[in-house]
């Protein structure tokens, strides 16, 4: 019987989702909770591998148990009792069919960015300080730039093993409020710190330093070594992933 769960976490104390052999993760901390609620191993699959220090607000993972003994009230408590603060399960699921995967069968994830032009105290684990203008007409000129291609390589951190670069954003869009810029971006997948280093670039965009052709040969270049530095991890968040409807409550 397959079980997915919807939760939420602060990424700053954690070395990404994914269990690693160098520092405590996400997807660590929660089997260990689920595994003292069952009292057997709970192996978890998750909907994406978010990086060191990257935030989700919505972020699904799946497990097998023969017997859905425990009800999703009961569940949904004591997980969120053992579990730190930093770390809240929402719902409790079903799928439809239980060979429903929670990282393949996700059909879109919405990445959110934020960069603060201002000092902002209660914002500093969450955006990134950025002091110089921007132009976000011309960001948001490259953001559309982006639906335009396909594979995106030039934007994937090097050495990282996969079988394609392919991925189809739906949208990607700028917005400003006061001081704060917010990038939002939604694809059916995301390669390695892709988002990361595309705002990065967009960044180079918006401050003058390469002009939007500029931007078009760096994603046909199919180089990372053309594109602009990745941005800090801390204003990333992964906020939203759709799954259609192969999910029940």
């Amino acid at each position: 019987m397959r079980i997915f769960l919807n939760l939420q976490y602060d990424g700053t104390n954690y070395h990404g989702w994914q269990k690693q052999p160098n520092g405590i993760t996400v997807q660590e901390v929660i089997e260990k909770a689920l595994s003292t609620l069952y009292r057997f191993q709970i192996d978890t699959t998750g909907c994406g591998r978010t990086d060191t220090g990257v935030h989700s607000h919505d972020f699904y993972l799946h497990y097998d148990v023969e017997e859905d003994s425990i009800p999703a009230d009961e569940l949904i408590y004591h997980l969120n009792a053992i579990l730190p603060e930093d770390i809240k399960i929402i719902r409790k699921l079903r799928p439809v069919n239980d060979e429903i995967n929670a990282r393949f069968d996700a059909v879109s994830r919405t990445y959110r960015y934020i960069i603060s032009t201002e000092k902002a105290p209660f914002l500093t684990k969450y955006s990134y300080r950025y002091h110089y203008s921007l132009d976000i007409n011309l960001m948001n000129q490259a953001a559309e730039i982006l639906k335009e291609y396909i594979d995106f390589k030039c934007f994937s951190k090097t050495g990282t093993q996969v079988f394609t670069n392919n991925c189809r954003i739906y949208d990607a869009l700028w917005e400003q409020k006061g001081h704060l810029l917010y990038f939002y971006i939604t694809a059916d997948r995301f390669l390695r710190n892709m988002v990361r280093s595309i705002v990065g670039t967009m960044l180079m965009v918006g401050n003058s330093k390469i002009t939007l052709q500029q931007f078009r040969e760096i994603i046909e270049s199919k180089d990372r070594r053309n594109a602009g530095e990745s941005v800090p991890a801390q204003g990333l968040s992964l906020i939203h992933v759709e799954y259609g409807d192969k999910l029940i409550s």
